[in-house]
């Protein structure tokens, strides 16, 4: 009998494969799959009830399979290749690099063979395939931090960091009691005791410009609990104010640094984002430094804040003398 782990797979490799091979025999396409007829059988009546949102005539896979060949009507949508996000990628082979340093690993061999395909796809996909930029594959310095982390963490030393925190465009130097690694998103988070705070934060660790294992154990408080990311890691404060941007396809990496609450695909590879911030001189620097790639929707106060300072930037640079004799 063939168990769930083994039918997702062949559910999603079947369509395209009988795409390809329409009128295929039953019973060949059971024996390249490796299964019985009958197995495959009920792999196709549970394909009848597979396809798009909607789940109506029209959204639902159709198949042909009364005789003893199979025919695909209506593949809704199935016939696209499978293709991994930036984060399902990156979540994809942080997840394999762990598992690759497992002590007991059956085949240590298969893992690598398979983040070094996985890698080899990720820099091969184009922007709209993959977004590009902070958060998607992670860096060597990130990567870096991470094995510190782990061996503080082993070790449960204390740990001295220098981190940048994005919603106040500030940097500060803490001490942390480590406590656990986490993979929330596609992203790296150390979470710690905080002394300087006094309570349990998290760490993105793109976000560690520096850190140092103390010599003094890592002793987080009898009280501190880890963080409930039942919700996501992301928790908006009332007080912050929302932002509707539309990103150009070199800018979709904000998607994937900052959080947000609403993504809508474009055409042309663009994306609406909702964000929340707390600093609007901070959202104006963030827009203006996407030079043209980002468009504010909302709100209006937002926009005209970016277009003041963009024309008082250009004001001062007109009595440059780069700019002057132009």
């Amino acid at each position: 009998m063939s168990g769930s782990t083994d039918r997702m797979p062949r559910l999603l490799a079947l369509v395209p494969y009988l795409l390809a091979r329409p009128g295929i025999r039953i019973d060949e396409a059971a024996q390249d799959f490796d299964v019985t007829p009958k197995q495959l059988r009920k792999d196709l009546e549970l394909l009848w009830m597979c396809g798009l949102p909607g789940y109506g005539p029209g959204d639902l896979i159709d198949l042909s399979f009364e005789g003893d060949t199979i025919v695909v009507t209506h593949d809704a949508g199935m016939s696209r290749p499978l293709r991994l996000t930036g984060g399902e990628a990156t979540a994809l082979l942080v997840a394999l690099r762990a598992l690759a340093e497992t002590p007991g690993v059956l085949d240590a061999d298969a893992v690598r063979r398979s983040i070094a395909k996985i890698e080899v796809a990720a820099g091969q996909a184009q922007p709209s395939g993959v977004v590009v930029g902070g958060g998607v594959r992670e860096g060597k310095r990130t990567a870096k931090t991470r094995e510190t982390v782990r061996g503080a963490l082993q070790a449960r030393k204390a740990l001295r960091i220098r981190y940048y925190t994005a919603s106040k465009d500030q940097i500060t130097e803490r001490t942390v009691d480590p406590m656990r690694l986490l993979i929330v998103q596609a992203i790296g988070y150390l979470e710690a005791w905080c002394r300087r705070a006094e309570g349990v934060r998290l760490f993105r660790l793109d976000r560690i410009d520096e850190l140092t294992v103390l010599d003094e154990p890592a002793l987080p408080p009898a009280h501190a609990r880890p963080t409930d990311l039942s919700d996501g890691v992301y928790s908006p404060s009332p007080d912050q104010r929302e932002a509707d941007l539309v990103l150009e396809p070199d800018a979709r990496w904000v998607a994937e640094y900052y959080p947000c609450e609403e993504l809508a695909e474009l055409e042309g590879g663009r994306l609406r984002i909702r964000m929340r911030y707390g600093d609007e001189s901070w959202m104006v620097r963030l827009v203006l430094g996407l030079g043209g790639e980002a468009l504010v929707e909302s709100p209006e106060t937002l926009a005209e804040a970016v277009r003041r300072r963009a024309s008082d930037a250009l004001a001062r640079a007109r009595h440059l003398p780069s700019t002057s004799a132009q």
